[in-house]
């Protein structure tokens, strides 16, 4: 009889284990992983040598246990190359033409307001960041274009932002593949990106902030906006307001951009760098300035109808640090693009967007938080993901398991450093700026992936755990960050725009100090805390 016991809490134990799992892996794994890493489940699985890890990985989605302690290059398996080709010339205009040659069309055109940079955001990167902004140009150059697993080039003939479009003779599914292994600590120079830390610049003159500019409270959703007709301008998807979808002057294999599957990104809290932490907003009345990064920002301005201006903000960075769940890493990934969107109507800024992994969250002008007339963003340690407010992120699951942290560190003005454009959505074409006119412009065409294809079972860097992986697919560039988008979130689906950030506790003292924002229904912050709207793989 005692032994029995065991051998029922074991039996019970594995049962519960596998029926979990399956459901896991049946249902929720379908809605949470996108659809590029759903497809190659078979092989991913299938690629492992051992067949007890492929059983244990099917049957209770623990999938490279033997993996966790090992980190080397490995074989790369073979496949077949895919032929798709574009003709950028045939479309593009001469991006090189100096500004005084351009017609007074062309300049209308590619002119950028200057209230774009007046209303600019200033980012705080985590001061314990292990991975900093990286230039797109030094990527490059410590990556090897791969067809799925198999190179494409030699090591040393790298591409280069002016011809990044001649990769989509292959298709789609070229991926920038690290020349180094990023399992390597300390991670290589470029990876790490510590010579593109923003610098310190002198002291500001001492200046109060806008009144406002500091808000703590509740959130709330505007649903006034809703009615603005700001807050829908653009093509959206195909079902949404009878919009037109770009169709480009290209053929129609063309990606548009709109929702398209990259790697989810996690963090992990750990590293910590005091020396950093003094580089902060000074809340006693002193205006924030912002340092200058080697790394550029790019801008990509988008006209819409009614007036309606979208500003992009994009931040490129060589690696995604994953999250640390019970000292197990997941979701690193080379390559890294976040962004900030700012919603201009006749000039006036409207609403701005923090890109959140593959989601977000947006906020009327007034909320957030500024300098001057510029408002204040945090990149989260690791991940790079974009919030409103420094402090701790949860997401996804419950109790703050996976979470990201910001802080104010060093501060970060893109508008010292950047490549700006002018972007047509209905017609899919880029053309640089009267500010930058001389910057590439084709690696904005490129089909493919950022950085490496997410590693095979059988690469003893990888493994997953319940449908979360330890290295996921690089990202997409800006081209399929939905450019075209109806509202100013990322996806097609709901948009809540929201006018407080900041300690829900502290709301009702908020509402009096500024009656004309509204009081509104209050909310919990389960029912705000993530945007409602696309899944995972709109990133």
């Amino acid at each position: 009889m005692k032994g029995r016991k065991p051998a029922i809490a074991a039996g019970g134990t594995f049962f519960g284990l596998f029926t979990f799992s399956q459901l896991y892996q049946h249902v929720l794994f379908q809605k949470i992983t996108p659809p590029s890493e759903r497809a190659d489940n078979a092989s991913f699985v299938g690629s492992s040598q051992s067949w007890l890890d492929r059983k244990v990985c099917n049957w209770f989605g623990f999938c490279g246990l033997a993996h966790l302690n090992q980190a080397h290059w490995v074989s790369k398996d073979e496949a077949e190359p895919q032929t798709v080709k574009i003709d950028l010339d045939a479309f593009a205009k001469d991006a090189h033409a100096l500004p005084e040659d351009w017609s007074e069309t062309e300049l209308g055109d590619r002119e950028i307001p200057q209230y774009v940079l007046d209303h600019a955001p200033l980012i705080h990167l985590y001061s314990g960041e292990e991975f900093w902004p990286g230039d797109m140009d030094d990527h490059l150059y410590h990556t090897t274009p791969h067809l799925n697993y198999t190179p494409l080039q030699a090591v040393d003939d790298h591409p280069t932002l002016d011809n990044l479009d001649h990769l989509n003779d292959w298709g789609r599914f070229v991926y920038l593949t690290s020349d180094d292994n990023p399992e390597e600590r300390p991670p290589p120079e470029w990876l790490a990106g510590e010579i593109n830390i923003p610098n310190i610049p002198d002291d500001p003159d001492e200046e109060a902030p806008e009144e406002g500019s500091r808000l703590d409270g509740h959130f709330e959703e505007d649903k006034e906006a809703e009615k603005s007709d700001w807050f829908f301008s653009g093509v959206g998807d195909t079902k949404d307001r009878g919009g037109i979808r770009p169709t480009g002057p290209v053929s129609s294999s063309v990606p548009v951009p709109t929702k398209t599957p990259e790697g989810e990104e996690f963090v992990e809290d750990k590293y910590w760098r005091p020396e950093l932490s003094r580089r902060r907003l000074d809340l006693r009345g002193r205006k924030v300035v912002g340092g200058k990064s080697d790394a550029p920002a790019v801008l990509i301005v988008v006209p819409k109808d009614d007036g309606v201006v979208d500003a992009f903000w994009f931040f490129f960075y060589s690696f995604n640090k994953g999250n640390s769940v019970f000292n197990v890493v997941f979701g690193n990934h080379v390559g890294d693009w976040e962004h900030t969107t700012v919603r201009f109507q006749h000039g006036v800024p409207k609403a701005i967007f923090f890109s959140e992994h593959s989601f977000g969250e947006a906020y009327t002008w007034e909320a957030v938080e500024k300098s001057g007339k510029r408002p204040v963003g945090f990149s989260a340690t690791g991940s790079h993901a974009m919030y409103a407010t420094p402090g701790v992120h949860p997401y996804i699951l419950p109790g703050g398991i996976l979470h990201d942290m910001t802080d104010r560190g060093p501060l970060w003005d893109p508008t010292l450093n950047y490549y700006s454009y002018t972007y047509d959505y209905r017609r899919d074409y880029l053309q640089p700026s009267n500010l930058t006119p001389d910057v590439p412009w084709k690696w904005f065409y490129f089909w493919g992936h950022w950085g490496d294809k997410f590693y095979p079972l059988s690469d003893p860097r990888q493994y997953r755990f319940l449908g979360q992986y330890h290295y996921v697919n690089g990202p997409l560039g800006p081209r399929f960050k939905n450019l075209g988008r109806q509202h100013i979130c990322q996806g097609n689906d709901e948009c809540i725009l929201k006018k407080w950030i900041g300690d829900k506790r502290k709301g009702r003292a908020q509402m009096k100090r500024w009656p004309d924002l509204g009081q509104g229904e209050e909310m919990s912050g389960e029912d705000v805390l993530r945007f409602v709207g696309p899944e995972r793989e709109f990133a």
